[in-house]
């Protein structure tokens, strides 16, 4: 029974995908920005709820940029999950574009891709971001670089950091944990690590027990003289904070 109630799920997020593939392709050119953007989240809000998985929302998500958003990095379904408490433009990885469905509709949903191994990619993202807050747009990026297996938190790479301090813009620290509905202990179905193929991750989240995802939002902070690294650190310890104990 788990199987089948795992197969009717994957079966209505796939049809939800495709809606939400033809609203990109179909309706997006005739809306505004402001329109688009609350389309995603409720699209958002509807694929969690056709997995299954409960959204949690703590503390204030920001009514506008520009800002930076910074979170830890557990799954996949961040991006989505974010999506669902407020929209706001991701940095991803170069392989999301490629992924079938998904990469489509991440670039529907404006999002910037990185060559997380090339340099001189880096920078080029660096200079995009900046581009984005100065227009007054909420950014989110995984400082991480990867993802952890949802215990631990990974040593923040500080590169994009500088496109806040170049745009003179706020970031805001945000934390994700993937819960037991039911036991509220911290949930592995949800992790996408090591040798985890796309499929494989799905198949666990729709197999295991009940999944609560909770977004803490931080207080906003301003880089106050301080330079990427040093700042990088400091929003690396607001968002473990703000983690479930």
């Amino acid at each position: 029974m788990k199987s089948l109630r795992a197969a009717w799920k994957l079966m209505r997020a796939l049809v939800h995908g495709i809606a939400g593939l033809l609203t990109i392709t179909l309706l997006f050119p005739r809306m505004s920005q402001v329109e688009r953007e609350a389309r995603v989240q409720a699209w958002s809000l509807e694929m969690l709820k056709v997995l299954g998985i409960k959204l949690e929302v703590h503390g204030g998500p920001p009514a506008g940029g520009p800002l930076l958003l910074v979170a830890n990095h557990i799954s996949w379904l961040d991006i989505l999950v974010m999506h669902a408490a407020r929209y706001c433009r991701f940095v991803s990885k170069a392989d999301v574009k490629d992924w079938p469905l998904i990469g489509m509709l991440a670039t529907g949903g404006g999002t910037i891709y990185i060559e997380r191994a090339s340099r001189r990619d880096a920078m080029r993202v660096v200079h995009r971001i900046t581009e984005s807050l100065k227009a007054g747009e909420v950014v989110a990026v995984f400082p991480e670089g990867t993802t952890s297996d949802g215990k631990t938190l990974l040593p923040f790479h500080a590169n994009l950091i500088q496109a806040a301090i170049s745009a003179q813009a706020p970031v805001q620290p945000v934390s994700l944990d993937y819960l037991d509905a039911k036991t509220r202990e911290i949930s592995f179905g949800a992790l996408y690590i090591d040798d985890d193929t796309l499929v494989g991750s799905l198949w666990r989240a729709l197999t295991s027990p009940p999944i609560t995802a909770v977004v803490n939002f931080g207080e906003p902070q301003t880089h106050d003289g301080r330079n990427r690294r040093a700042w990088a650190e400091d929003l690396r310890s607001a968002v473990n904070a703000l983690r479930q104990p």
